[in-house]
């Protein structure tokens, strides 16, 4: 009874970055727990596919490029999950970019290009998935699981990334705001907010002797996070465990925000 509470046996899961970093770590993780996915980037996605295959799950690629990416062209995204798969029963927002500088400094084109993917974007994908829930619902009881990645930078300021941390701050906000709506709707929405992740986005902070060391200085757990460390609590985000779970901004941090 337990583990079917945390099985993902017949869901079909969309997954956003999923070629690499957390959304590839995450949709390994949502495939390993039984989902079949649809996989999102604006490059191809085949070494996940292929893990993901390994693990006798399917996988269909999606490419599409978010930071031009339309309300329409979303639409027709959660449209090709459901030709190719029937359904969409999770949606996992994980695409996100960042950009640097300091705030004096800081150009429009870094602020508009930030906030398209991570919060425009992240709002439209969830959206058009959230229509398709509805109508799986009416018709099954279905519902749906939609969970938006959120950051460290959702609870605080941070240093030189003034759109990233707007941009993930409306991340927090915006999944409270959808989980107040759709709740009722028997869609749970929920967020997870990693903490310092190995990832390409935090390479320059890792190659940066002084920022690395005071960044583990902080951690009590003593160490970068990997990938693999968010594919637990995406698997219980997106299973019957969560179902009582609305609008919560889960940190998997190391104990970060303890400090």
């Amino acid at each position: 009874m337990m583990q079917e509470m945390f099985s993902l046996e017949g869901k079909i899961a969309l997954v956003t970055g999923a070629s690499r970093g957390l959304g590839q770590a995450m949709a390994l993780g949502l495939a390993a727990a039984g989902a079949d996915i649809a996989g999102l980037d604006r490059i191809e996605c085949g070494d996940t596919c292929m893990q993901v295959q390994a693990l006798d799950r399917r996988y269909h690629t999606i490419q599409c490029d978010l930071s031009a990416a339309s309300p329409s062209d979303l639409d027709r995204v959660v449209a090709e999950v459901v030709k190719v798969y029937g359904r969409v029963d999770i949606l996992l927002n994980n695409a996100g970019i960042i950009r640097r500088a300091p705030v004096l400094e800081f150009s429009e084109s870094d602020w508009d290009d930030v906030l398209q993917i991570n919060l425009k974007a992240l709002f439209f994908l969830a959206q058009a998935a959230a229509r398709q829930m509805v109508a799986q619902s009416e018709a099954t009881q279905g519902g749906g699981k939609i969970i938006n990645i959120a950051s460290m930078l959702s609870f605080q300021g941070g240093i030189l990334v003034p759109s990233y941390t707007a941009a993930k701050s409306g991340v927090a906000g915006l999944t409270k705001a959808l989980a107040n709506e759709l709740a009722s709707k028997n869609i749970n929405i929920n967020a997870i907010a990693p903490g310092y992740m190995a990832t390409d986005n935090t390479a320059p902070l890792r190659a940066d002797p002084a920022r690395n060391a005071a960044i583990l200085g902080r951690i009590p757990a003593g160490r970068w996070g990997d990938p693999t460390d968010l594919q637990g609590v995406a698997i219980f985000l997106a299973s019957a465990a969560s179902d009582y779970m609305h609008g919560a901004i889960v940190p998997v941090d190391g104990g970060w925000l303890c400090r």
